[in-house]
């Protein structure tokens, strides 16, 4: 019998309209001493005149064919109704692991990433349906001709000092 009601729940599920999703951008937001945080905008469009509540978000972030972060979000909102809803999603890279990228930003001065993201939400008749989203491209990395390097109003390069990290 569960199988019965499984193949039953595909087949709706095959002929549903079902929300689709988009990476629209992945930012480098914050260097902290423990990890460098990416930001990932995802825009979701639901086709439905009722909100769908998500589950949760979970991501491997990828570069030279390697997983450099990944985790999960657990719910992160509710999309809205017959509507695209903006979603952002934090990751952390340990700077143990930028380094060993190091030879990737020495070359253009960028990441080459691959993102891979699943949004679990609860559709109507289905009940739970993850929407598998994949992205490519690069994160360019701040330089000191960048309008947003830290520099003092001399002109001079505002570099961290020992006292500005925190003490174990």
């Amino acid at each position: 019998m569960a199988k019965l009601v499984d193949k039953a729940k595909e087949f709706v599920a095959e002929k549903m309209k079902q929300p689709e999703a988009t990476i629209e951008d992945v930012d480098l937001v914050d260097v902290s001493s423990e990890a460098i945080t990416y930001k990932a905008k995802v825009s979701v469009k639901n086709p439905y005149s009722l909100p769908i509540p998500i589950h949760e978000v979970s991501y491997n972030l990828k570069s030279k064919g390697r997983v450099i972060a990944s985790g999960t979000v657990p719910h992160p909102g509710t999309l809205k109704a017959d509507d695209s809803t903006l979603l952002t999603v934090e990751m952390k890279v340990t700077h143990d692991v930028m380094v060993s990228l190091a030879g990737d930003v020495g070359a253009d001065w960028d990441i080459d990433y691959e993102l891979e993201m699943g949004l679990k939400v609860d559709l109507p008749l289905i009940k739970n349906f993850t929407i598998p989203i994949t992205s490519k491209g690069e994160i360019r990395l701040p330089t000191l001709y960048d309008p947003s390097f830290p520099m003092t109003s001399e002109g001079e390069i505002k570099l961290p000092t020992l006292s500005s990290f925190p003490e174990k």
